[in-house]
């Protein structure tokens, strides 16, 4: 999300940032190009002038004019004011009513209600604790009641069975009936969309939403719909009181207008962004994390938690453990940590999240196309239990076996052999306690010569 957006900003930005002095007229010049690279990003026209108007102001007055390092204090502004405008800090869900807590669901067909639903029960259930129950009252897509129920299954929630003779309101009422007597802290509950906005559908989840009388009813909506994203979400707001907007199918969206429209144009927080079809492809949106990435600084607070979250301390400890009493770090070890790097999303989903991925040229960029890990881990699966202990067995017919094992060329192996010698190296120098070895093995195995990515 944000490529393009982020691509052009950061390169109007990094020529004022060595900038000793500004002027009104080189900060004109640049605003210029933030304006063009925002309405190229199908950010929505009220918004990039209200945006444009407001760093103006800021800009040309004392705080960057007057500042030390102006390049890097305009930076600052341009920053403050785009998180400003996306919501300034997040919006967290109102959960504290009685059980159960319903939460409605509302937006256009095609938009991802269902697999939002599942990605938020999920959310709930492993990092807010709670115990969930999911219910669909789309009775016009039956398909929607199976998908939601095998999301249910996956995610291990409740699923409130429904079909489709039975009245929305219906549904929604012994749905809630249950979850009181299940002792379900929320409900969520899935409604039928549309492929426009119609008279009909919205009188339906006016009279669904009055029998729900929800905690939260959250619109959801398709990124990559760009400023027609911003529109529908005020159209709904005005038939129905949204107390919060999830972006779906981010991860599709170079533009990322929709991310800067909806919050000003609707007035309600974007309260989640989605991404990919995964159930836990759904993140809290952070609107200071969201302006660092567009402006290429990355998010490193966000790539911390998904380290949390996903990462299996039980086989972190275990690793430390081993290399630190001076074991020698296998091949077993590298394909736990490249499985771990796998549940994070991969490179892909890791690289978005660095600092400065603005400035790396597109032609090695486009080397990382989300298969370099699976191959990886491929490869190593082909070798027998002894080989993934003893690398040193590994010789070209042994290799030649295990290329042909995975699919792949000796080429491929003696790559991945490389990446495990300076995996090994970085390790081994961790076990002597020297930090400053470890930082060089880091940076020789990062950016050290001849590397570059394992697969193109």
């Amino acid at each position: 999300m944000f490529e393009s957006l982020s691509q052009r900003l950061s390169g109007t930005i990094e020529r004022l940032r060595g900038r000793g002095r500004l002027t009104e007229e080189n900060i004109r010049e640049s605003l210029r190009e933030v304006r063009i690279a925002l309405l190229e990003a199908d950010v929505a026209l009220p918004v990039v002038q209200a945006l444009i108007e407001r760093i103006k102001v800021r800009a040309v007055g004392q705080e960057v004019i007057k500042s030390l390092t102006p390049g890097q204090a305009l930076i600052k502004v341009v920053r403050d004011e785009m998180t400003a405008v996306m919501g300034a800090q997040a919006a967290d869900l109102n959960l504290n009513v009685p059980s159960p807590a319903v939460i409605l669901m509302a937006g256009l067909q095609g938009a991802g209600k269902t697999t939002t639903v599942g990605k938020l029960a999920k959310h709930l259930k492993e990092r807010r604790k709670k115990k969930v129950m999911v219910v669909s009252a789309d009775v016009y897509r039956p398909a929607a009641i199976e998908q939601l129920r095998q999301l249910a299954e996956q995610v291990d929630v409740i699923f409130f069975p429904s079909d489709g003779s039975q009245q929305p309101e219906a549904i929604v009422r012994a749905a809630i009936e249950d979850a009181r007597k299940s002792y379900v802290d929320i409900l969520i509950v899935d409604t039928a969309g549309r492929l426009a906005i119609d008279e009909a559908m919205m009188a339906e989840i006016k009279t669904l939403h009055a029998a729900a009388n929800p905690v939260e009813t959250l619109f959801v909506v398709d990124s990559m719909t760009g400023q027609d994203a911003a529109v529908t979400a005020k159209a709904f707001s005005e038939a129905l009181p949204l107390t919060g907007v999830v972006l779906t199918k981010t991860d599709g969206d170079a533009r990322g207008g929709a991310a800067l429209s909806v919050r000003y144009i609707t007035g309600r927080p974007i309260k989640f962004i989605g991404t990919g079809e995964k159930p836990d492809g759904l993140d809290v949106f952070h609107p200071d994390r969201i302006a660092s990435r567009i402006l290429d600084m990355g998010d490193v607070l966000s790539l911390v938690e998904q380290v949390e979250q996903q990462v299996d301390k039980d086989k972190a400890q275990k690793l430390a453990e081993k290399v630190v009493k001076g074991k020698k770090f296998d091949l077993n070890d590298m394909r736990d940590q490249l499985e771990q790097m796998q549940n994070m999303g991969g490179l892909n989903g890791l690289m978005d999240k660095l600092p400065g991925m603005g400035q790396v040229p597109e032609h090695v960029k486009q080397q990382v196309t989300g298969k370099e890990v699976p191959r990886m881990i491929a490869i190593i699966n082909s070798m027998t239990k002894k080989e993934r202990r003893n690398p040193d067995l590994l010789n070209g017919s042994r290799r030649a076996r295990i290329a042909r094992g995975a699919g792949l060329t000796p080429a491929d192996v003696n790559k991945v052999m490389k990446q495990y010698q300076q995996m090994e190296k970085m390790m081994s120098k961790l076990a002597g306690g020297g930090m400053k070895g470890l930082m060089r093995g880091m940076k020789g195995m990062m950016g050290g010569r001849g590397g570059g990515m394992p697969f193109r």
